[in-house]
C-alpha cells in the first residue's frame, strides 16, 4: 500500500498536467505561486534603487522642468537685453540638468529593473524618454531669430514641451502606483504632496499671464478709481504737446 500510494502521488500531477487541469488544493499549498509582477524579491538594495529612480524623476519632471517653464515665461514682457540673456541661461541650464537626471533614472531602470513593458508606467516612461530627448535636440538646434523657420520651430518646441511635461507628471503618478504594487507600501501621502505641488505650479503659471494686467489696475481711492494707464497710450500726442508747452 505505501508503494502504491507513492506511485499515485507521482502519477497524479503528471496526468493533470497532460490534461491541462488544475492541481488539487493540497498541491497548490505545497507549490510556490509565480507572479510575473513580483518575479523578483524586493531586497533592501532593490528598494533603495527604486526610491532613487523615483527621486531622480521627481527632481527632473516634477521640479526642474516646471521651474524652467516658469522662468522662461518671465521673458514674455521683459525688455532689458541683459535680463533676457540671464533668463535664457537659467532656463537652458535648468532644462539640461533635468534631462540629465531623467536620463540617469532611465539608465537605472534599464540596468536594475524588469523592462517587460507590461504596465502603463513603463510604456509611458519609454514615450517620455523619447520625446524628452527630441525636445532637447530641438532646443539645441533652434534656428536664429531672423530665420523664416523660427516661428515653426517655436510652435513645435512649445507643443512638444507641453507633451513632455504632461507625460512626466502622469508617469510620476503611475510610478507611485507601481511602487505600491511592488512593495505594498502606502503612497497616499506622496500622491497628495505631489498633487499640491503641481497645483501650485499651475497656479503660478496662470498667474504669470495675468500679473501684468493686475499691476496695471491701480488702487481705488474712495469711489473714484485711478485712471488706467491705457489713457496715456490712447492720447500720447496731446500729452506731448502739454509737456512741451510747460517747458516753454
Amino acid at each position: 500500500m505505501p508503494s502504491s500510494q507513492k506511485l499515485v502521488a507521482l502519477a497524479l500531477p503528471v496526468g493533470l498536467n497532460i490534461l491541462n487541469l488544475p492541481p488539487p488544493v493540497a498541491s497548490l499549498q505545497e507549490a510556490p505561486t509565480m507572479d510575473s509582477s513580483n518575479r523578483y524579491k524586493v531586497t533592501p538594495q532593490l528598494l533603495f534603487e527604486i526610491k532613487l529612480h523615483g527621486f531622480l524623476l521627481w527632481a527632473s519632471v516634477g521640479l526642474l522642468m516646471p521651474a524652467a517653464i516658469l522662468v522662461k515665461r518671465m521673458s514674455n514682457r521683459e525688455e532689458s537685453g541683459k535680463r533676457l540673456r540671464i533668463i535664457f541661461y537659467i532656463h537652458a541650464i535648468t532644462q539640461v540638468v533635468s534631462v540629465l537626471l531623467a536620463t540617469a533614472a532611465a539608465v537605472m531602470s534599464i540596468k536594475y529593473f524588469d523592462n517587460s513593458f507590461n504596465n502603463d508606467h513603463q510604456r509611458i516612461g519609454l514615450a517620455f524618454y523619447v520625446i524628452m530627448w527630441l525636445q532637447a535636440l530641438a532646443g539645441i538646434c533652434r534656428p536664429h531669430r531672423v530665420s523664416k523657420s523660427r516661428n515653426i520651430w517655436f510652435v513645435f518646441h512649445w507643443l512638444v514641451g507641453i507633451v513632455v511635461s504632461l507625460l512626466g507628471v502622469i508617469n510620476i503618478y503611475t510610478g507611485l502606483q507601481a511602487y505600491h504594487k511592488r512593495t505594498l507600501k502606502n503612497v497616499r501621502i506622496w500622491t497628495i504632496l505631489f498633487t499640491v505641488q503641481i497645483s501650485l505650479t499651475l497656479f503660478l503659471y496662470l498667474l504669470q499671464e495675468k500679473w501684468h494686467y493686475i499691476q496695471k489696475q491701480g488702487p481705488i481711492l474712495g469711489n473714484k478709481p485711478v485712471q488706467p494707464t491705457g489713457d496715456r497710450e490712447m492720447f500720447p500726442t496731446c500729452q506731448q504737446k502739454e509737456t512741451t508747452s510747460e517747458h516753454c
